[in-house]
């Protein structure tokens, strides 16, 4: 490790990209894990005022954990104290403070607030599409986002991924490049074609180098990115007027939507590519209507 106190990053982007830099080459993270410490990072320094942690205290970074307790999920909890951790051994290590201070990003439990997944419903999702105004470029775009989302159970990661290469319109077929460089092609529903197509010949930037999908309305002409993704289904649902909606919900609201259409747990882990059956199962619980149709009624005794 070369980086010293002596040579410090002088502003929070410089130490936040020396940081990504180092993340790939000695630890050889995903670029996705890049990207998300990255940010936390950046969140950090903006709120202390600049990149200086000479003076940074094991009380401070234990409140900036703490501070996100109220407003993220736990597990995006969880997720800030790891990045810090790692970025905080880092600055040890390469000298920038001088004690490690990883161990006051303590570790945060908290359990979740509900083992069902949270999809939204049909009259939600007509709203969320609703909200979408596909006379206008950016409306056949962000339709076309959310309509992937709900039909095929995309991430956010994966919708941004998408290529034009991606698209077999002969065979009816969509090639996902997922979790773990995963790789799996699935058939391309009409309605969600539909929706590309149209976005393709009347939204998207005419240009012959980008070959992302779904493209920025403004310049630069580049890819929109997982948080670029994330934002057009939260802007739609503020639209709409149902309140937060995380493109993650979009997800959990496609297998909930197979489950009512009468597929199977081994279809639905087929189509959301869980890499195991332990991951589909929780779904066994969502669809309500369903056990019940099959629930026999609760022995009352024999008559006297």
């Amino acid at each position: 490790m070369s980086t010293s106190s002596a040579g410090a990053p002088g502003t929070v982007d410089q130490l936040v990209e020396v940081f990504a830099a180092y993340l790939r080459r000695e630890r050889g993270v995903s670029e996705l894990t890049v990207a998300v410490y990255a940010s936390d990072v950046r969140k950090l320094l903006i709120d202390r005022g600049g990149s200086d942690l000479r003076d940074l205290t094991a009380a401070e970074v234990s409140n900036a954990v703490l501070a996100q307790v109220g407003a993220w999920a736990p597990a995006s909890v969880r997720r800030f104290g790891c990045s810090m951790r790692s970025f905080l051994r880092y600055c040890y290590v390469t000298g920038l403070i001088e004690r490690d201070l990883s161990g006051a990003a303590l570790p945060v439990s908290g359990r979740r607030r509900s083992l069902l997944p949270q999809g939204i419903t049909p009259i939600q999702a007509k709203a969320l599409l609703g909200a979408c105004d596909r006379r206008r470029a950016v409306g056949c775009r962000d339709y076309a986002v959310i309509v992937v989302m709900l039909r095929l159970g995309l991430r956010a990661t994966e919708v941004a991924t998408l290529r034009l290469d991606d698209l077999d319109w002969r065979a009816g077929q969509l090639t996902v490049r997922g979790k773990g460089n995963r790789v799996d092609e699935l058939p391309l529903p009409v309605d969600v074609g539909e929706a590309i197509a149209a976005y393709l010949r009347r939204g998207r930037p005419r240009t012959a180098t980008v070959r992302e999908v779904f493209l920025r309305l403004r310049p630069p002409e580049v890819g929109l990115g997982r948080g670029g993704v994330t934002a057009i289904v939260a802007s739609a649902a503020r639209r709409a007027e149902l309140g937060v909606v995380r493109a993650h919900r979009l997800r959990h609201t496609a297998a909930s939507d197979m489950l009512r259409a009468g597929a199977s747990l081994s279809e639905v882990g087929q189509v959301l590519r869980h890499r195991s059956a332990g991951s589909t199962a929780v779904y066994a619980r969502v669809d309500v209507e369903r056990l019940r149709a099959i629930a026999t009624p609760w022995p009352t005794g024999a008559a006297r």
